[in-house]
C-alpha cells in the first residue's frame, strides 16, 4: 500500500475521518442484527492489493480456549515488526469510531465497548496506515498472510495469541459488515485488525476500501 504524495494540507484528516465513518457504519448494521439482509460481497480490486485475500495453502492451528475478559495494553505483529500502544477508544458525536491522534502514528485504538481481545467474540482493533507526511502503523497491515501471528499483551498479564486466517480488501462501495466484524465461528475468540485500503480517490478526498486482517486466538503466552 502505498502513501498518496503530493495531498493538500489536511487532507488526511479528511480521508481518515471518511473511512472511520465507514468503519462505524458496519459496526451499526452489524448491531442491528440484519439477519436477512445481504450486505454484498467486496469488489474486485486491482494493483498492489489484487493479490490481498488470495487464498493460501497453509495449515492453520486448532483454536484455543477462550480467555475470561481483560484489557489490551499492546499489539505485536513481528511479521510487520510492530509493537504498538493500545489506547481505549469510543465514537464520537456522529456515531464514528475516534481514531488514534495523529501526532502519535504508532498507536492502535481498541474499540473499548466491544469484545476484549482474548474473550469469545470478535475484538476490533483499528490504526492509520499513514499520515499527511508519513506512513503509519499500518502501512504494511495488506501484506500480512494467513498463518502469521498477531500478539496482544493484556491488563492481567497474559498475551494472547492470534493466527491470521485471512486479509480481505472491503471495497467501500460493496461493503459486507457482517464479514467484516461478525464472527467467523461461533465460540471462538476472534480479533480484526482494520485500516484504510484500496487506493486514494482523487475526486472524493477518500480511500476506496478497508484492509480488514481476520485473526483467531491460537495460544496464550505468560
Amino acid at each position: 500500500m502505498n502513501v498518496r504524495r503530493g495531498r493538500a494540507p489536511g487532507t488526511g484528516r479528511v480521508v481518515t475521518g471518511v473511512t472511520w465513518a465507514l468503519v462505524l457504519l458496519g459496526l451499526w448494521l452489524w448491531g442491528q442484527a440484519l439477519t436477512d439482509l445481504r450486505l454484498g460481497v467486496s469488489a474486485p480490486t486491482t494493483g498492489d492489493v489484487a493479490a490481498v485475500g488470495r487464498p493460501v495453502d497453509v495449515a492453520l492451528p486448532p483454536a484455543a480456549r477462550p480467555l475470561t475478559a481483560a484489557a489490551p495494553r499492546r499489539l505485536d505483529i513481528p511479521a510487520l515488526d510492530i509493537r504498538a500502544p493500545v489506547v481505549p477508544r469510543g465514537l464520537d458525536g456522529q456515531g464514528a469510531i475516534v481514531p488514534p491522534s495523529f501526532d502519535k502514528p504508532g498507536v492502535v485504538g481498541w474499540y473499548e465497548d466491544g469484545v476484549r481481545p482474548g474473550a469469545v467474540g470478535t475484538a476490533l482493533i483499528v490504526g492509520h496506515v499513514d499520515t499527511e507526511t508519513r506512513p503509519a502503523v499500518f502501512y504494511r497491515l495488506s501484506t500480512l498472510r494467513p498463518g502469521q501471528r498477531i500478539r496482544v499483551v493484556r491488563e492481567d498479564d497474559r498475551v494472547a495469541e492470534f493466527t491470521v486466517e485471512g486479509v480481505q480488501v472491503l471495497a467501500r462501495d460493496h461493503f459486507d459488515a457482517r464479514e467484516a466484524y461478525g464472527p467467523h465461528k461461533a465460540g471462538r475468540a476472534e480479533l480484526r485488525l482494520i485500516t484504510c485500503g484500496g487506493t486514494f480517490d482523487e475526486a472524493s478526498r477518500t480511500y476506496t476500501a478497508n484492509v480488514v486482517v481476520s485473526a483467531y486466538l491460537t495460544g496464550i503466552l505468560t
